[in-house]
């Protein structure tokens, strides 16, 4: 079974001074604008990195739902955070680190087993086989 997801962008102008627009199959996203100024400058509006983070804290944080379920537990409460890490290196650009703060409220588990749980989910999401960055975690369950 394959599933098949989409999004697009549209850009004009130049790098600094163009204006680009991001848009997913869903409608979630329509025309959303994003430029250099949203991905160098922190000015309002979206940008491939965070876009990322968003997609892999959604990834992550229901690929552990179903891990937790396997183990006969489940979350009042799972909050993750992706922490998107862009460098300028010798070749350009690269996405070199992903940090997942995790924070969650699991009746029946302990520490150990929440952290456990939480890296099998960080190493079997779809979202983090994709990356070559390094993809590091904190779980701390409340």
């Amino acid at each position: 079974m394959t599933i098949k997801k989409s999004a697009s962008a549209k850009w004009s102008g130049g790098l600094k001074d163009g204006k680009g627009f991001i848009s997913t199959q869903s409608g979630a996203l329509s025309d959303q604008p994003y430029g250099f100024n949203t991905r160098f400058e922190d000015k309002p509006g979206t940008n491939p990195e965070e876009l990322i983070g968003a997609a892999h804290a959604g990834c992550f944080t229901m690929a552990l739902s179903m891990i937790l379920g396997d183990a006969g537990l489940t979350a009042t409460s799972l909050e993750t955070k992706a922490t998107v890490s862009l460098d300028k290196t010798e070749g350009g650009f690269e996405i070199s680190a992903i940090h997942l703060d995790l924070k969650g409220s699991v009746p029946g588990a302990d520490q150990a087993k929440f952290e456990e749980l939480a890296t099998k989910a960080k190493n079997g999401c779809p979202v983090s086989k994709l990356f070559k960055a390094d993809i590091t975690l904190s779980a701390t369950l409340v």
